[in-house]
């Protein structure tokens, strides 16, 4: 069994209701998976199959955990929570029996080698244009300095500030943001240009 001493280490920090969980886990893993290789992703135990993430084990002060990297392909549809699919495990008897548990290791290394093994992100849907509150709109159609720098700006930038103008209850707070909106658009800040890195 082809170790990585970090989870050595790892594994004998754990509280001692973990251990054996965790070294139970890691044996099973290789039982199932003779070409699996283990590594440290995140401080945490992770297992590799071909290159790709196969699953993830966790020992915490009251539990530990157990997870397939991905768990939403399985064709068992293992929920679970948290980083896991076997919910809070607090010894052996609370993950599935060996067979079991190998059975399920083969499906995950069935997906990887599908091509199937990566977490699959879904695409990111662009935000629509923020909508410039009407007194805004004026104070920048008087200001041709603050409104170029506003029309620069990527529409992220331009929604803060749409937001943070439309967001006020009291009329008085909304002129009052209006008012170091342009200020800060004369400048060429963007809204929360305080937290930005240098």
């Amino acid at each position: 069994m082809p170790s990585d001493p970090r989870i050595d280490a790892y594994i004998e920090r754990q509280a001692d209701f973990a251990k054996p969980i965790l070294k139970h886990i890691r044996e099973r893993v290789h039982a199932a998976c003779p070409e699996v290789v283990e590594t440290v992703k995140w401080s945490r135990p992770f297992f590799e199959y071909r290159g790709q993430s196969l699953a993830i084990m966790s020992g915490f002060k009251a539990h530990a955990s157990f997870g397939f990297w991905r768990r939403d392909a399985l064709a068992t549809g293992l929920e679970g929570e948290a980083m896991g699919q076997f919910g809070r495990l607090t010894s052996v008897d609370d993950l599935p029996g060996n067979a079991e548990f190998d059975r399920l290791v083969r499906e995950a290394m069935a997906l990887v080698d599908a091509g199937d093994g990566a977490i699959r992100r879904k695409p990111r849907v662009a935000k629509p244009e923020a909508a410039v509150p009407e007194d805004l709109a004026e104070a920048l159609a008087r200001d041709d300095a603050a409104a170029a720098t506003f029309n620069a700006f990527p529409p992220s930038c331009r929604r803060e500030y749409c937001e943070w103008v439309g967001e006020a209850k009291r009329p008085e707070t909304r002129t009052k943001r209006v008012r170091e909106t342009i200020a800060l658009l004369r400048e060429g800040k963007r809204r929360n240009w305080k937290y930005e890195s240098n």
